[in-house]
């Protein structure tokens, strides 16, 4: 396979609200690790290799475990996970599904025990943020296995 645009060359500017959001999470006050996983998360169910390479390159540049990476996947079966990580993958996954899945109630409830209304928002604007990132990725074909984590933040 190879890439069908590098979209990072083409028009920086067109990325500039991307970044801009990413910047803004880094310093939400949600947790790293946990925007980490939501991340992995969003990508596997999205299909985007380049993504999945870079956040779990990223995640465990930070500290996070290949057992819990591994078993995202099935993260409603596997005991490594948090309560309040179990209720942003919930989210997670209903709104990256939200043509699916309509964001059921009972999703918003389960993420409402957990998360503050400022802290919901800015969950959604991180599964936002992947998702568009993640389409980005797949529509281009970016190549994965070539990104290296910035080790410093």
């Amino acid at each position: 396979m190879s890439a069908r645009l590098d979209y990072h060359n083409i028009n920086p500017p067109a990325l500039k609200p991307l970044r801009a959001l990413e910047a803004y999470l880094r310093g939400c006050g949600l947790e790293v690790p946990l925007l980490e996983l939501m991340k992995i998360r969003a990508s596997q169910i999205n299909g985007c290799a380049y993504c999945l390479d870079m956040h779990t390159k990223d995640a465990r540049a930070r500290g996070e475990t290949e057992q819990r990476i591994y078993a995202l996947n099935a993260w409603r079966e596997a005991p490594f996970f948090t309560k309040r990580e179990r209720a942003a993958l919930d989210w997670t996954e209903a709104v990256t599904l939200v043509a699916e899945t309509h964001v059921p109630d009972a999703v918003y409830a389960h993420v409402k025990e957990h998360f503050s209304d400022e802290e919901l928002l800015n969950l959604t604007m991180a599964v936002i943020a992947i998702n568009s990132w993640n389409r980005l990725a797949v529509s281009f074909r970016i190549i994965a296995g070539t990104y290296r984590p910035d080790r410093t933040k």
